[in-house]
């Protein structure tokens, strides 16, 4: 099984989301937009593992409060001049505490930790979306016009809300894009 353990975004954020990408979307013809029904807040994608049961008996350990997540402002990865990804800002300064504690959690399971935590909502991909293109990717044109339309712009903001749990996930891959099951539920306090 594929998982990963992720926070939900509220459905108000979800459609000012929608509405943006909609905005966007006619002036860029062949850019892969991410379906909204997947956007989530990765805090650690754990890729492949046999059973999801120890890895949720793990989490069921992490002690962590609710907080405040807002969502806003349009960046690229790696850069502006070589976007590869277009993603949604995240703010939560409890968010990165968070993150560490899932880590730690999955430690003695043989997870290794993250090298940097950088939370942040998909909106595009360049091609494959990985720092560098894979041999023979030809990403769409339309991808490098984005920078200059999101520059002319306000920067957006999309909203706030409490986030009060997260959740354990499975990915299954396909051609129409991931499909994401979630196994487990996680009460923030």
């Amino acid at each position: 099984m594929r998982l990963f353990v992720a926070l939900d975004i509220d459905e108000a954020i979800l459609q000012r989301l929608d509405d943006y990408v909609r905005t966007l979307q006619p002036r860029l013809p062949g850019v892969r937009f991410v379906r909204s029904n997947t956007y989530h807040v990765t805090l650690k994608f754990l890729g492949e593992v046999p059973t999801p049961d120890a890895v949720r008996e793990s989490l069921r350990e992490v002690r962590a409060s609710a907080f405040q997540l807002s969502v806003g402002g349009v960046g690229f990865f790696p850069t502006p001049r070589a976007p590869r990804v277009f993603w949604a800002g995240i703010h939560a300064p409890a968010l990165p505490e968070l993150a560490r504690r899932v880590d730690q959690s999955l430690a003695p399971l043989g997870f290794p930790p993250e090298r940097e935590f950088n939370p942040h909502l998909t909106l595009a991909r360049n091609g494959s979306g990985r720092p560098r293109p894979l041999r023979g990717e030809r990403p769409p044109q339309a991808f490098a016009q984005l920078p200059g339309i999101v520059a002319s712009s306000p920067a957006p903001e999309f909203g706030t809300m409490t986030a009060r749990q997260f959740f354990l996930y499975e990915s299954k891959l396909s051609p129409s894009g991931p499909d994401y099951r979630k196994l487990a539920v996680f009460e923030l306090a």
